[in-house]
C-alpha cells in the first residue's frame, strides 16, 4: 500500500517553477494529492507544500531530483518529522429555517465560522487536519452540500524539527 508523503520545499517564486515541480511527481507516476503554494517571510521565496502517496523508494528520488532544480531552494519530506499541517475549507450547504439552527450547532462543535448567510444557504468556514474536515463535511451531507472548495494542506515542521534540519539531520 502507498505511503501518504508530506514535502516541503521552498523555491524561487518565478514564473513556471510550479509547472517544472509538478512535472517531476506526475513523470514518475505520482498523483499529488493536494498541492499549496504561497509566499514566505520573503516575498522572493515560495513554499510548496505538497501531498502524494507512492513508494517510498521512488519518492526519495524524485525528493533528490527536486534538490538539484535550480529555482529550488531546499525540499524535504516531512512526514517521518514531528509538523504541524492544516487545510482550509469553505462549505456551502444548503439551508431552511428548520435546520439552520442545527448547521450552526455543528459548525460550534467542529469550532467552524459561519462566514456568508442566504435564504436558502450557509457557508461554513473550517480549518484543521484533513480528517476533521473530512468528518464535518460528512455531517453536513444530509443536509445537502452545494459547493466546497478546499485550500489543501499547508505544513511546518515544529521548532524542534527545524533545528535537526538546520544541524545537518535530514
Amino acid at each position: 500500500m502507498p505511503t501518504r508523503h508530506t514535502i516541503s520545499a521552498l523555491v524561487e517564486n518565478h514564473f513556471g517553477v510550479l509547472c517544472r515541480i509538478s512535472g517531476l511527481f506526475s513523470s514518475r507516476g505520482f498523483n499529488i494529492d493536494s498541492l499549496s503554494v504561497g509566499e514566505t517571510e520573503d516575498p522572493t521565496i515560495s513554499r510548496m507544500t505538497i501531498v502524494v502517496k507512492g513508494d517510498d523508494r521512488v519518492l526519495e528520488q524524485v525528493v533528490k531530483q527536486l534538490n538539484r532544480l535550480v529555482d529550488v531552494i531546499r525540499v524535504i519530506d516531512i512526514t517521518q518529522g514531528e509538523f504541524v499541517e492544516r487545510e482550509l475549507a469553505l462549505i456551502n450547504v444548503k439551508t431552511r429555517i428548520d435546520t439552520r439552527s442545527e448547521i450552526i450547532q455543528i459548525a460550534e462543535i467542529f469550532r467552524a465560522g459561519v462566514v456568508d448567510v442566504s435564504t436558502n444557504s450557509m457557508t461554513i468556514e473550517v480549518t484543521g487536519k484533513e480528517d476533521k474536515i473530512a468528518a464535518m463535511i460528512n455531517m453536513l451531507r444530509d443536509y445537502g452540500i452545494n459547493e466546497i472548495a478546499r485550500t489543501g494542506t499547508v505544513a511546518l515542521l515544529r521548532d524542534s524539527q527545524m533545528k535537526q534540519v538546520a544541524g545537518g539531520g535530514e
